[in-house]
Order: structure tokens, then C-alpha cells, then sequence
């Protein structure tokens, strides 16, 4: 039987990304283990500043969160930690908000702040250990 491995969207907004590149530093061991995807500029950082395989999609205000929340719906993605920004306008709003409301109504864990982050991969963390 092969192994499936977990899929886990990494997203943040401009001014948070330098906090999801800290974050996945830290949890570099737990998300090598995982198939990632990321919005463009968010993917790039990732993989030059801690070396991860991410597949990249646009840009979130291109359309990036909407090509995540696709995937999402068809169950290619099973967690997302979206650090958003919530002092700073998002030209893109809308997109971001039905991305948050696929994840409700697909059931799919979501961490939009660094607390939540580490919960939500001390989880993935056990599953990968399962």
C-alpha cells in the first residue's frame, strides 16, 4: 500500500510572511514530510529561505488563493495555515474570504495566526507519526 503523504497549504500576507518563514523554519522536519503548496511569492521565500519542495500557484491578489481553494474542494489539500494580516487592507478580500469559507464548509483545518500554526502542526506532526 503506498504512502499517502499530507498536504498542507502555507499562505500569508505580505506583512506576515516573514512570521510563516520563522514558523516553517522551526517546523522544517514536520513539513519536508509533506506535500506543500503555497501562493507564488510565499512558495519562493519558502523555498530559498528554508528549502522546502512547494508546489506554487499565483499570487494571492492574482488569483492564487482561489486556485488553493480548488483544491481544497476536491480534498487535494487536507490543512492550511494562512497567516493574514487583519490590521492591513487586502486589495483581494473577497477572495480571501470565500478561501476561508471553503475551508468551513469543506472541513478543513485552518491556523491564520502563529497559536494557531502550532497547534494545528503539532497535529499534522501525530498523523505523520501515526
Amino acid at each position: 500500500m503506498e504512502d499517502k503523504k499530507i498536504s498542507v497549504a502555507l499562505i500569508a500576507h505580505d506583512k506576515k510572511k516573514l512570521d510563516l518563514v520563522m514558523f516553517a523554519r522551526e517546523w522544517k522536519e514536520v513539513f519536508h514530510k509533506c506535500n506543500l503548496h503555497a501562493t507564488k511569492s510565499t512558495g519562493k521565500l519558502l523555498k530559498e529561505k528554508v528549502g522546502l519542495d512547494i508546489k506554487t500557484y499565483e499570487s494571492g491578489p492574482m488569483g492564487g488563493d482561489l486556485q488553493i481553494g480548488a483544491l481544497l474542494v476536491t480534498g487535494e489539500i487536507g490543512f492550511v495555515i494562512f497567516l493574514r494580516d487583519p490590521l492591513t487592507a487586502q486589495p483581494h478580500e473577497p477572495d480571501v474570504s470565500a478561501f476561508l469559507r471553503v475551508c468551513d464548509v469543506h472541513n478543513v483545518p485552518l491556523a491564520t495566526n502563529l497559536a494557531t500554526a502550532e497547534a494545528l502542526t503539532i497535529e499534522i506532526e501525530k498523523k505523520l507519526n501515526e
